[in-house]
């Protein structure tokens, strides 16, 4: 089976405002038919290099490509099927939802007008496309904006805190929505966010980036699992079930609670290992009465790796 080519790539991208770094050094690919959420706190980094992305910025150092076109100098080629919103998405506010999106597909152009209906219905708001943005909720205008960028049919779509000031319903139906577009259509979705447990369970791959430097990329199931994990164990003698785990050399570390709890750490508790432990705390003849695993959140992994790193700012409008 042939390897597909990235649809996006990113080498050494640097982008500077006078001074300020804004961007440093930021290389990687997204492969197509995922999502991909690119994740930092505001002032990382995060619109600055999506500016770039869409030729809207141009680098300071560095090579990007988006669907085999070079930007900026292809940007009008590289485009054509890539749906953006950068920040709040605009629109007439005395004009219906469908009016607004009837207006972009003129500047679209081709069949753009064809799929109006089509969109509507992808972000479900047909029942609400005759009412006046000025009518919308937050939600509405945000879905609203992925219906406009959806009207030249994208390979790619590339989302900009999208769902900022959501309430949690709206992030749900948000979420449902994106992945709906990498499963149901193959599409592929290029989200930056600062909601780290959100993004967790919207995305394939997971890029990080603080003060304008890629600190982590990878899968979300890659990134999660090198994380710290952790096994809460109850046990009716907590004293011999220390003695027989420091033994075997199962944890690396073991904080006793109240009622014979046990919180034990280590490096990659996975089912085997996990076994491991209570078969041997069983054949000790120590009962083990309850047992729980967890794993490090992604956002606890964030909060590790940027704790001590410096906030830089981006320079004026960028975030």
């Amino acid at each position: 089976m042939a390897v597909a080519d990235p649809i996006i790539t990113l080498e050494g991208v640097s982008k500077s405002f006078g001074a300020t770094q804004a961007v440093s050094n930021v290389s990687f690919q997204v492969m197509p038919g995922r999502c991909v959420g690119w994740l930092g706190p505001n002032g990382s980094g995060k619109t600055t290099l999506i500016r770039c992305m869409l030729g809207l910025a141009r680098t300071t150092t560095g090579t990007i490509t988006v669907r085999g076109h070079a930007i900026p100098g292809d940007v009008r080629q590289a485009l054509t099927r890539v749906g953006a919103i950068v920040e709040e998405p605009r629109f007439y506010p005395y004009l219906s939802g469908k009016a607004n999106l009837e207006v972009a597909a003129k500047f679209v152009g081709g069949d753009a007008a064809t799929r109006i209906d089509w969109a509507l219905e992808r972000v479900d708001l047909v029942d609400r496309s005759g009412s006046k943005v000025k009518e919308y909720s937050l939600g509405m205008r945000q879905r609203l904006g992925v219906a406009r960028s959806l009207l030249n049919d994208p390979e790619l779509l590339i989302l900009d805190e999208p769902s900022n000031g959501l309430d949690p319903a709206g992030i749900v139906e948000f979420r449902r929505m994106i992945r709906s577009f990498v499963e149901d259509d193959g599409r592929t979705v290029f989200i930056s966010s600062h909601l780290l447990d959100e993004v967790q369970k919207m995305a394939d791959d997971i890029a990080i980036v603080q003060s304008g430097k890629l600190v982590l990329h990878g899968s979300v199931d890659q990134l999660v699992a090198e994380g710290r994990q952790s096994m809460r164990l109850r046990v009716d003698d907590p004293v011999r079930a220390e003695e027989t785990l420091y033994r075997l050399g199962l944890v690396t570390g073991i904080a006793e609670g109240e009622h014979g709890n046990l919180e034990l750490t280590g490096e990659r508790i996975d089912d085997a290992k996990a076994i491991l432990i209570t078969r041997s705390l069983v054949e000790a003849g120590i009962g083990v009465i309850e047992i729980a695993r967890e794993s490090e959140s992604l956002e606890q992994r964030f909060l590790e790796i940027t704790s001590g790193l410096p906030l830089e700012g981006e320079g004026e409008g960028s975030s």
